[in-house]
């Protein structure tokens, strides 16, 4: 059997998704990475007869900042744990009319805010320049879109397509701010999306959103400035409505197993020779590199 007939699916939990309902024969995985602990317990089950692994991405009580969450870790692990295909669930803002808050969007392009947060693997002797030109995997979010379409409770709408502007909170934004996005004609805003999909090219893992809209952000004259009680209303209703959604896309890939592009990212995006890399670094990034520098070992790096 190749990996990709053998891989996991990964799902990362955002804010008030903390768990997933029908997740069966669960075993708890607390993983050390080179690059720290990861967010919470990884917690490993099959969800509708498909291997997953899921992680809160903020911890189960909600404790870390938007900056403070170890992408870096959370992404490794996944890897580790032979995850190749990872689904973001986030709460985001609104910045359309036609978004409505307990809509859903399958996004496909991002604006990157956010202020030095890591977000690469490399340095320290080796160099790698992936493509992002398309950010999320475009086989996995139409998987995910027509699991969304087809599974969606009365009341959510599903759109396919957008740009999600990752910001760097925790605050919410300003309408200056807000107004400004609008002219970027982005559709949603969030927090985190954008670091997480960097990173999971880099680890080869093909990466697709579930942007679930709580609110209008704060440009809506119409609607209530963004507030943490009306999040927390629509989290709720958004968060029960991904179970069958979740459930319907493991049904797809467990039998269809989607080949992507970012299985393969760092085919052509290695620049520094091997030879040249510190035996450390190589070491460190033994998990990524390993298929096509060769496994790294003591007698190797001699």
């Amino acid at each position: 059997m190749g990996e990709l007939e053998t891989a996991r699916v990964g799902v990362i939990g955002g804010s008030g998704l903390y768990a997933i309902k029908g997740l069966e024969n669960v075993s708890e995985h607390q993983l050390d990475t080179p690059f720290g602990c990861p967010s919470d317990v990884l917690r490993v089950g099959q969800l509708n007869g498909m291997d997953t692994v899921f992680l809160a991405r903020h911890g189960q009580h909600h404790h870390l900042l938007p900056k403070e969450v170890p992408y870096r870790a959370n992404i490794w692990a996944m890897r580790q744990l032979g995850v190749r295909w990872l689904i973001s669930v986030s709460a985001v803002g609104s910045l359309r009319e036609d978004l409505r808050p307990r809509d859903m969007v399958v996004p496909d392009q991002f604006i990157d805010r956010t202020q030095q947060r890591p977000q690469s693997f490399f340095g320290q002797g080796c160099v790698a320049h992936v493509s992002l030109a398309d950010p999320f995997c475009a086989v996995l979010s139409e998987l995910l879109a027509d699991s969304a379409e087809t599974a969606l409770p009365e009341g959510h709408r599903l759109h396919r397509g957008g740009t999600y502007l990752c910001m760097e909170g925790p605050a919410f934004s300003t309408r200056a701010e807000s107004e400004l996005y609008r002219s970027w004609n982005c559709s949603v805003i969030g927090m985190t999306n954008h670091t997480e999909a960097r990173l999971a090219r880099e680890a080869e893992l093909a990466y697709a959103s579930l942007s679930m809209v709580t609110d209008y952000d704060c440009w809506h004259s119409d609607h209530a400035a963004v507030s943490v009680e009306m999040v927390i209303g629509n989290l709720q209703a958004n968060a029960a409505a991904t179970e069958p959604i979740l459930s319907k896309l493991m049904e797809r890939l467990r039998s269809e197993r989607p080949r992507s592009e970012a299985h393969t990212a760092l085919a052509s995006a290695l620049i520094t020779p091997k030879d040249a890399v510190p035996a450390e670094t190589r070491q460190r990034l033994d998990l990524l590199t390993s298929p096509y520098w060769g496994a790294w070992s003591q007698e190797t790096a001699n």
